[in-house]
């Protein structure tokens, strides 16, 4: 699940349709992105990424948790 960008999309106050409807993509198929169960284009993830006025990373590429132990 893309947790970051659902958080940047909630906080924009968007919808999936929105945001699918600036892709050029279904709601369905941006829902199913959104959630992992498939991948966003490199395209779409630079369109994201401007549009939130964020860096990739700050959306797409997993933190680290706090709670989760070394080993």
């Amino acid at each position: 699940m893309q947790i970051y960008l659902l958080q940047a999309r909630k906080e924009a106050g968007l919808t999936q349709a929105e945001l699918a409807n600036l892709l050029g993509i279904s709601t369905t198929s941006y829902g199913d992105k959104e959630r992992g169960i498939k991948e966003f284009t490199q395209d779409e993830m630079f369109f994201l990424s401007k549009f939130f006025n964020k860096n990739l990373q700050e959306i797409f590429l997993p933190r680290k948790s706090p709670k989760r132990e070394q080993y």
